[in-house]
C-alpha cells in the first residue's frame, strides 16, 4: 500500500464522491479510480460500491478507513519529525488531554519552551483519558495527560501540582443553586448530564447499587456541549470545576459535591519512548518544573 493511494482513499471516503475527492486532490477522476481499484486488487477485498450519486464503503472499506487514518497520522508525524532535524530546533510536539484547569501547568511549560524555540509547534488533542492513551499507545502522541490513575508498567509520568474538584453545573434558577455545597444524595431526582467516561468509571464507584435510580438524560465527551445543554435547561452537568464560565451573564453556577476525592492530573509517556529533539526539550522542561515537586515522578 502506498501512502499516496491511502490519501486518495481517505479523501474519497470523506467526500462520499470520487469526482469531488479527485477535484480536491487536484488529480483526474480516472486516475483516482484506477489507483483505488488497484488497491482493492492488492487487498483482495471490495472496498466501496458506487451509485449514480455517491460512493459507499463496504465493511472492508470501513476497516481500512480506520487503519488508513492511523497510518497517515503516523506518516505525517514522522515526516514532521525528520523535517525538524533539517530545520534546526523546530517541529511538532503532540499531546492529548482531557478537559481540566490543571492543564494550565502543562501550557505554561510549553510557553517557556516556545520562548526559547519559537519554531516548535504544539498540537493538542482534547479527549477523555481512554481516547488519548489509545493514541499514545499507537505512537500518534508524544505525551498524554490523564486523571487519577497511571499504569506504571506501561508509562513514565509526572504529577502536576493541582487538583480538580467534582461538582454540579446548573442554571442559576435551579433549586440546588440555593445550597452552598451538595452531596451525592442531592443528585437523585435531578436530570443529569454526565461525561461518558465518568458514567462508566466513577458513577458505579460513587453510587453502587443505587446507580439505576439516577436520572441520566444525556452524556457528553467534551464539556463545552455539556455546558450548552445546561444553559438550555436540559439538566445539570456533573464535571470538574472551572470548565465553564459561571460569572455575570453566564446564567450558570457551580456547586462542589462534598465527600468525593479530588482528581489529580498526570503527564505520561511510554516507557523507552524515543523522542524528537523538540519533544525531548519539552520533557526536560517538564521534569525541571514538576520532577522536584511531584512525589511520584519517574525518570
Amino acid at each position: 500500500m502506498e501512502i499516496r493511494v491511502l490519501r486518495y482513499f481517505v479523501e474519497m471516503a470523506r467526500e462520499g464522491s470520487m469526482t469531488r475527492a479527485a477535484e480536491r486532490l487536484h488529480i483526474t477522476q480516472p486516475t483516482m479510480s484506477k489507483q483505488l481499484h488497484e488497491l482493492e486488487a492488492e487487498l483482495g477485498q471490495k472496498l466501496f460500491t458506487r451509485s449514480n450519486y455517491s460512493v459507499r464503503l463496504t465493511d472492508a472499506g470501513l476497516l481500512l478507513l480506520r487503519r488508513a487514518q492511523d497510518i497517515l497520522d503516523m506518516a505525517d508525524k514522522t515526516q514532521a519529525e525528520f523535517r525538524a532535524y533539517d530545520a534546526g530546533m523546530g517541529g511538532v510536539v503532540s499531546v492529548g488531554s482531557p478537559e481540566s484547569d490543571s492543564f494550565k501547568y502543562f501550557a505554561r511549560a510549553v510557553k517557556r519552551v516556545q520562548s526559547r524555540c519559537p519554531r516548535i509547534r504544539f498540537d493538542v488533542l482534547s479527549g477523555d483519558s481512554v481516547h488519548v492513551t489509545d493514541r499514545l499507545d499507537r505512537g500518534l502522541l508524544d505525551f498524554a495527560a490523564v486523571m487519577d490513575r497511571v499504569d506504571e508498567n506501561k508509562y513514565n509520568f509526572l504529577e502536576l501540582p493541582a487538583f480538580d474538584s467534582w461538582g454540579l453545573f446548573m442554571r442559576r434558577d435551579s433549586p440546588l443553586a440555593k445550597k452552598k455545597h451538595l452531596t451525592l444524595d442531592d443528585l437523585f431526582g435531578v436530570p443529569l448530564i454526565v461525561s461518558s467516561q465518568c458514567l462508566a468509571q466513577d458513577f458505579p464507584r460513587w453510587f453502587g447499587d443505587r446507580l439505576e435510580r439516577l436520572n441520566i438524560v444525556a452524556t457528553y465527551n467534551l464539556f463545552y456541549n455539556g455546558a450548552v445543554m445546561v444553559r438550555e435547561g436540559l439538566g445539570c452537568a456533573v464535571s470538574y470545576d472551572k470548565l465553564a464560565h459561571t460569572g455575570s451573564g453566564s446564567g450558570l453556577c457551580y456547586r462542589e459535591i462534598e465527600g468525593l476525592n479530588r482528581s489529580r492530573m498526570f503527564i505520561i509517556w511510554k516507557k523507552h519512548q524515543l523522542f524528537s529533539p523538540a519533544a525531548a526539550m519539552l520533557l526536560e522542561e517538564l521534569k525541571s518544573e514538576f520532577g522536584k515537586t511531584a512525589s511520584h515522578a519517574h525518570e
